[in-house]
């Protein structure tokens, strides 16, 4: 048995749990003007729509929690939650990477210091057709299905590939771009509007590849996920160019999200504008928290804030 990989706790989160005790302990708010403390009152935030399954769950168990509080959410776009956050329409944005320098000056020349928080590890998961018998593919040939270098399906020598994307602004275009050096994506690549409309048009499309966030599939437990694998599969990935018969392809699973084996991981990152004790900066303590971070984990990330240990078990006899 051995150790293979291990998550350490955040610095930013011991702050903002320190606050959250506060505010706890405070039922009064802080300041003439505020009427929210950290566990009660209401608050505006603007999630990624790539976890719109999973901040159901963490906002659900979080009102549960208290009854006193009232998480409202919009699922946006990674630009449109980073304008919401600008415009203070929301106090929190939940997004897979961190603001940029020039984003970072924008806020501070209006005198916000926003404070990011790493939630988890999540990935972006390629999915077919149940039909689809090509489900095992190297990064570099999926390089070459965005750019249109390749548009057929490799085990076909007519058979055309078109990859569909959850939206045009979405985090998962955004991760897909960069994976390709911002080259244009090809004509085979266009989007819908959403994740489950991804899944939608491959459960009836044998030749389309769908790219969506693990979460809407990693889930087992959730029935809507179940119902989701019904009627696709999910592609496992390599890094190696030119892959063989002993060539190790990865699934988007926990532990290989978690030992970064599978190759298009990404982290999960809250931005709270909102550093005093009031109900975002609540919100954002408890999903980095105990509670959320067994929350991402149930939903098939790896969770950023405790420890997770990846054990490999090796079946070579006892001396």
């Amino acid at each position: 048995m051995k150790i293979i990989g291990k998550i350490n706790f955040s610095k930013n989160v011991v702050a903002i749990a320190f606050l959250f005790v506060i505010g706890a302990c405070n039922h009064n708010p802080v300041g003439a003007d505020y009427t929210d403390t950290a566990t009660s009152g209401e608050v505006t935030i603007s999630v990624d729509e790539s976890y719109t399954m999973l901040f159901d769950t963490q906002i659900y168990t979080f009102e549960a929690l208290y009854p006193n509080a009232k998480v409202h959410v919009k699922y946006r776009t990674e630009p449109e939650a980073l304008k919401d956050l600008m415009t203070d329409s929301s106090k929190v944005a939940i997004i897979n990477r961190e603001l940029t320098q020039q984003e970072t000056k924008m806020f501070q020349k209006a005198n916000i210091y926003p404070v990011t928080t790493k939630i988890a590890e999540d990935a972006v998961a390629l999915i077919v057709n149940n039909k689809n018998h090509d489900t095992l593919f190297s990064v570099k040939q999926i390089k070459r299905f965005l750019a249109g270098e390749d548009t057929i399906w490799p085990s076909s020598k007519e058979k055309p590939l078109h990859i569909v994307f959850d939206n045009a602004n979405s985090a998962n275009y955004r991760f897909m771009k960069n994976l390709i050096e911002n080259q244009g994506f090809g004509q085979n690549v266009f989007a819908v509007h959403s994740n489950t409309e991804v899944i939608s048009y491959v459960s009836t499309h044998e030749n389309a590849m769908g790219i969506i966030g693990v979460n809407w599939i990693s889930d087992l437990d959730d029935t809507l996920t179940q119902s989701f694998l019904k009627e696709i599969t999910v592609v496992s990935l390599t890094d190696e160019a030119y892959p063989n018969e002993l060539t190790k392809f990865r699934k988007p699973m926990q532990a290989y999200i978690a030992n970064k084996s599978y190759p298009l991981s990404r982290s999960v990152y809250m931005i709270n504008r909102q550093t005093r004790a009031g109900l975002g900066t609540g919100f954002v303590s408890f999903v980095a928290g105990e509670k959320g971070q067994r929350i991402m984990k149930l939903a098939g990330l790896v969770p950023a804030t405790i420890q997770v240990r990846l054990i490999q078990i090796t079946n070579k006899p006892l001396n």
